[in-house]
């Protein structure tokens, strides 16, 4: 199959997927030609983008980080939440230190992080 070589093959490739969009839906049929189009597009373009893109897994400290916004806790909140010292959880978002398994698990738990981005998997 073909593949996206530059960046101005990308864009207009993008263009293309807009002007399709609005052309198929849920009921167009597999053999319509602006689907098979768009389908074969799409492809490409998410090759493109793996390849130029790529997107990071967060680090643990970026996932804790979102967390503790989410449900609205502070430093000495999750210290409390974590059973660990406010100095330690400062160590743990500065990346001075990982946390031990035993408080990795209560991460895990506590905070509904995968425990894959906690152990860094």
């Amino acid at each position: 199959m073909a593949k996206i070589q530059n960046e101005t093959a990308y864009k207009a490739a993008m263009e293309r997927i807009e002007e399709l969009l609005p052309l198929v839906d849920d009921n167009t049929p597999l053999n319509d030609k602006n689907l098979i189009e768009l389908d074969l597009l799409s492809e490409l373009v998410a090759d493109y983008e793996d390849e130029h893109y790529p997107i990071k897994s967060p680090s643990l400290v970026d996932v804790i980080k979102l967390r503790m916004y989410e449900m609205g806790l502070n430093q000495i909140k999750l210290s409390e939440l974590l059973g660990v010292s406010p100095s330690r959880v400062s160590d743990y978002l500065t990346g001075r230190c990982e946390p031990t398994l035993k408080v990795a698990r209560e991460i895990s738990r506590k905070l509904n992080i995968d425990a894959d981005i906690v152990l860094g998997i």
